[in-house]
């Protein structure tokens, strides 16, 4: 030791504040089980932390681990170690609000925030939201959820926020769901109150439903979904091109139906428990 940093070990212990019969028992100690395995799980988490870029909290690296140990691990302990490794997730940004805009035509809240549905296809929700890329550039994302297991049915981006991105949204759905006839339950934007919508629906044998003026929590799964796609892969990068933006929120979809397992879905990703029920 004293050939090493030029200090004596008893010159080190007196400055510690511990004795020699202390260190010397610290140092030849051999590590318990519990510890042995505590630094198994350390690495663990660091591996998923970095192999998905930083988002997953507590709570979603539980089901990644009772999955990789093949046991259930207790939050607590999760969390402590998240701690001792220094592993945060990344924070959700606060959402911009929105002014209110008075639709010409309305349809009932028949959903009236009953978000468990008995079997796929029951229930569908739907909504568009904004994006920005390059200098000054938009795009827009509309999406349709099915709440029986959580799972994007269809999605499509548009640089134009327009009544043609909600028909080709709601025509990929049918065509991936043949047969489908959903209550579709969505806010009360200009695209979906439009004649047109409605007739599309009507013909599709499809029942309207929409959120109350000024109430997003009626739609509150969609707009959950927004939070997670945002904070978990569109806040972390910038794109300078629509296609890099296309690409980005493709994946994410692909990855949030196929592998981001879900406490309520008993731990099974989205399209896992879709296909139980199938």
């Amino acid at each position: 030791m004293a050939d090493q940093f030029g200090y004596s070990i008893v010159a080190l212990c007196r400055f510690a504040d511990v004795s020699r019969a202390a260190y010397y028992k610290w140092l030849n100690r051999v590590p318990t089980v519990r510890e042995e395995e505590n630094i198994m799980i350390i690495e663990e988490l660091t591996s998923i932390h970095e192999s998905v870029n930083g988002i997953y909290g507590c709570e979603r690296m539980v089901l990644n681990l009772d999955r990789q140990f093949n046991r259930t691990i207790n939050h607590k302990r999760v969390r402590r170690l998240m701690r001792i490794a220094g592993i945060r997730c990344v924070i959700r940004r606060t959402r911009p609000k929105y002014m209110r805009i008075i639709p010409g035509q309305t349809a009932e809240n028949l959903l009236n925030r009953e978000f468990n549905a008995e079997k796929p296809n029951q229930k569908w929700l739907t909504d568009i939201t904004e994006f920005k890329y390059g200098v000054s550039k938009k795009a827009y994302l509309s999406a349709i959820l099915d709440l029986y297991d959580g799972s994007i049915r269809s999605f499509v981006l548009s640089r134009s926020n327009n009544s043609q991105i909600v028909f080709d949204t709601l025509k990929l759905a049918l065509d991936g769901d043949s047969g489908s006839s959903p209550l579709l339950h969505s806010d009360r934007g200009f695209q979906y109150t439009s004649n047109a919508f409605h007739r599309m629906t009507q013909e599709a044998g499809i029942t309207q439903s929409m959120s109350r003026a000024g109430k997003c929590i009626d739609n509150g799964p969609i707009e959950s979904f927004w939070g997670a796609l945002k904070c978990e892969s569109y806040y972390l990068h910038t794109f300078e091109k629509f296609d890099e933006l296309h690409d980005a929120i493709r994946r994410y979809i692909r990855f949030y139906n196929e592998l981001r397992y879900q406490k309520r879905l008993n731990g099974l990703s989205p399209l896992e428990f879709r296909a139980q029920a199938v």
